[in-house]
């Protein structure tokens, strides 16, 4: 019997009630399971930049790859796959059969709060990328999710914005990268919470055409957390399962509907078949397959082991640990963009003997972005670790943080606190009930519990801790929930007051509740006995948050501290970079601005030594004014556990910057053609149509600070031809080769971009778009000449009068280069209609 009969024999099995219990999670992130089926609950979990698993625990870590806007500059298909497997090896080491990635939504305007979450600005980009990351998960018996499905490109009012878009801009720009992961062969689709002209996407029609049947897509459509609003139409469309559970919108309402015949018994049917060849693919149904193990993350050319040291007294990492560590360093190398050289990278260490390392990121990076998706890493080498690794003792590395970013208060952390209940390094967590006796009580490493235990009568959370302030001064002190919460500093009440909710999205409610702060004075070296406490309420969440920063230093102190370290040394690394403020899930960005006096610290420091490489640490894009006075920029996006080992092998020379920019840079906010993220009567139009990132800039002639496709390497490059044929059929792919030649000294990596435009007549067409690309390396002098295949959907409009895709016969303008903005070569290529 194959695969399909069994299924349809064990459906039949099945009563309605117990088919349509299938249809809701158990848990948070378990489906549920049919014992009589052979069929066991399946773990999902969030993944986009690493495993979280089934709860937010510090003593449960995960490795943490660079954020998906780092992965989008890659370029590098073969590379994702790998990445790819390390997610799905983390999966399976986790019990976790679904990962909750990609996103595949685009970077529709520099605004959006969760960039570093998605790919890119580009449809082909986003789609090639994705469809690799797919590909390197599904390898080895785990299920990835593209999601959101569609057009949740912003966060304001990401619960409940209609998103008003005509169908082709639809169909070629935002449905493109969903398209692409179907061929992939992707499992699980995620709708998201928003709507799309006048449909909620958990009920939405796009769900059963294109998605099912147009597209083919067999596996299931999962809602995003919370969002099924309303039963009977989301079981009409092609939405399978609403998580969480184990309550939803569905259970006994859905049975009703379907005995009244509001909802077919077919529909139903349909879900579960779906739900059983998950379960199937995943060795979750019947006798669990043998999964192949992924193969081994180690690089091509490996690394040396990672620079940064273990914790004191620590076990050595096994073999595979240090081989996935190697692969992440290699991959925040080759999604570095070096924006802007002025031959100052690589540095040569050999001609160093003091180096300033300067900005408060530089000691404290952000690795990844706030918000659901976010996990605990095992380990962080942040980049004056990594710079001093790199240069060890030969080369006297000084340290100036700088002025403040305005940066809130971090969570409490091993190195700033002790449990004073054992002393050992963390905090203490305890339930307490409604008199204040104890329920619960256990050691924990971190402020930030987003998931304290549940317990029978729970009323309080309570972290305490011993802090060890290691300046005077006044300290401030936070804690982030809902409802009644207190913080006391050695039993001196210091703040008491009730917090409402103003928002119910889950990412702030479950994930970054606001944090409420007071300074307190407090002198080095004595202990202080901090107890922050949150009552619980139905629907606030249980999230309890307990922050600590040292006195803020001052501004003009610090920024005179770190412009004498410049001076005094052969060359000086600043860092900067975007803080929790921004680039969250839940919330757009309102400017592009760095925060604090970063912009003001890079212009003293570059005017105190022109030898200055500034490292740029964020999600997306960000204004750099003072980016001509830099010797270098250099872009680490969020480049998760291994940045700061990552940054010192480009920094000094050991691996190439290999990214190239996935979004536009724009010099100023103001000069951004799209940017509007603010729902008007809860609709948010995409007016701009198909002309978004570099399509909008060179509809507008404006140029950007850094255009689409820009990165610089080691090295340099001239494109010296191009060559294609002379005529196609439409509907045919076809082949562009393009010479180039390496014109520098070392060997290094080029990639090669192909462009299109279109014929001259009215069809609403960008003056450019993305077509194909391919890297080549080559050593100094070579010349090399690279295919570059131009897929049949690239020549492709979509007819909403015939609701079909239809090729333009007539020539096309065909134009390679290194970016969107440098395209030094063209040629035309007649398309002729089909015989």
């Amino acid at each position: 019997m194959d695969d399909e009969a069994e299924r349809e024999r064990l459906l039949g099995k099945l009563t309605l009630r117990e088919k349509v219990r299938l249809l809701t999670g158990a848990t948070t992130w378990r489906t549920r399971a049919e014992p009589a089926l052979g069929l066991r609950e399946m773990v999902l979990s969030d993944g986009p930049a690493g495993v979280r698993g089934q709860s937010w625990d510090e003593r449960d870590p995960a490795l943490l790859l660079p954020s998906a806007s780092a992965l989008g500059a890659l370029w590098d298909e073969e590379l994702l796959e790998r990445l790819g497997g390390l997610l799905a090896a983390e999966a399976r080491r986790k019990g976790v059969d679904v990962v909750l990635a990609p996103t595949l939504n685009l970077h529709r305007t520099p605004l959006g709060g969760r960039h570093f979450e998605c790919f890119s600005e580009d449809p082909e980009l986003t789609g090639r990328t994705g469809a690799a990351l797919v590909r390197g998960i599904q390898a080895h018996g785990v299920a990835a999710t593209a999601k959101h499905y569609v057009a949740n490109d912003s966060e304001t009012d990401r619960l409940t914005v209609d998103v008003r878009v005509s169908e082709r801009v639809l169909r070629e720009v935002y449905l493109a990268p969903f398209e692409a992961a179907v061929q992939a062969g992707v499992r699980v689709v995620m709708a998201g919470y928003n709507g799309v002209n006048g449909a909620t996407m958990s009920a939405s029609p796009l769900l059963t055409d294109p998605l099912k049947r147009e597209w083919g897509f067999e596996g299931v459509v999962v809602s995003d957390w919370g969002a099924v609003r309303s039963g009977d139409p989301a079981a009409r469309a092609g939405l399978d399962l609403a998580m969480p559970g184990p309550e939803s919108a569905w259970g006994q309402e859905l049975v009703r509907a379907v005995e009244a015949g509001r909802v077919p018994q077919a529909a139903v049917d349909d879900k579960v078949r779906r739900l059983l060849g998950l379960a199937a693919a995943c060795g979750a149904l019947g006798e669990p397959p043998s999964a192949p193990e992924p193969a081994s993350p180690v690089p091509s050319e490996p690394l040396e082991p990672p620079s940064a040291p273990e914790s004191p007294g620590a076990d050595p990492p096994a073999p595979r640990r240090v081989a996935a560590r190697a692969l992440l360093r290699r991959a925040v190398a080759a999604s570095a963009v070096l924006l802007h050289n002025r031959d100052v990278l690589p540095l040569d260490p050999g001609r160093l003997r003091r180096v300033a390392v300067i900005g408060a990121h530089a000691a404290r990076p952000r690795t990844q972005g706030g918000g659901s998706a976010g996990v605990f890493p095992e380990r962080v080498v942040t980049p004056l670790d990594g710079i001093r690794a790199a240069l060890g003792d030969d080369v006297r590395v000084v340290y100036a943080p700088g002025p403040s970013t305005d940066a809130p208060p971090p969570p409490l952390t091993p190195d700033l606190c002790a449990d004073p209940v054992t002393g050992n390094p963390g905090v203490r967590l305890r339930l307490l009930d409604a008199a204040g006796l104890e329920l619960h009580s256990e050691h924990r490493r971190s402020g930030r519990q987003l998931e304290p235990p549940l317990e029978p009568g729970a009323h309080t959370v309570e972290i305490s801790a011993l802090l060890l302030p290691g300046t005077s001064g006044p300290w401030t002190l936070g804690v982030g929930g809902f409802g009644r919460l207190s913080v006391t500093v050695d039993e001196h009440v210091c703040l008491d007051g009730e917090f409402g909710m103003e928002t119910d999205d889950p990412a702030v409610v479950h994930v970054n509740p606001p944090v409420h702060c007071v300074r307190v004075p407090l002198t080095a070296g004595r202990p202080a006995r901090v107890v922050a406490r949150r009552e619980l309420a139905p629907g606030t969440g249980r999230a309890t948050v307990v922050t600590a920063a040292p006195p803020r230093p001052d501004d003009a102190a610090a920024l005179a501290d770190a412009t004498r370290a410049a001076g005094a040394a052969d060359a000086a690394i600043v860092v900067v970079g975007t803080t929790e403020h921004g680039e969250s899930e839940g919330y757009d960005r309102t400017d592009l601005g760095l925060g604090g006096r970063q912009d003001e610290l890079v212009r003293a420091v570059t005017a105190a030594k022109p030898r200055t490489v500034v490292v740029v640490n964020s999600g997306g894009p960000v204004e750099l004014p003072w980016r001509a006075r830099a010797g270098a920029v250099l872009l680490t996006w969020f480049p998760g556990q291994e940045g700061g080992a990552g940054l010192a092998d480009v920094l000094f020379g050991r691996a190439e910057p290999g990214g190239r920019l996935p979004t536009t840079w724009a010099a100023a906010l103001a000069d951004a053609p799209v940017t509007r993220t603010r729902p008007r009567g809860g609709r948010l139009d995409y007016a701009e149509g198909l002309h978004i990132g570099y399509r909008a800039w060179a509809r507008h002639d404006r140029e950007p600070a850094y255009w689409f496709g820009h990165g610089l390497g080691f090295t340099t490059w001239a494109y010296e031809g191009l060559d294609v044929p002379e005529g196609i059929v439409a509907g045919e792919p076809f082949t562009v080769r393009v010479a180039v030649r390496n014109t520098g000294a070392r060997r290094g990596r080029e990639v090669v971009q192909v462009y299109l435009a279109g014929p001259p007549g009215p069809l609403d067409r960008p003056e450019r778009w993305l077509a194909g690309y391919t890297a080549v390396s080559v050593e100094p002098g070579e010349r090399a000449t690279v295919s570059v295949r131009i897929p049949a959907r690239a020549l492709r409009h979509w007819a909403p009068d015939e609701h079909a895709w239809r090729t333009r016969p007539g020539p096309y303008r065909v134009l390679a280069g290194r970016s969107a903005g440098a395209l030094p070569l063209t040629a035309t290529v007649l398309v002729r209609a089909p015989d």
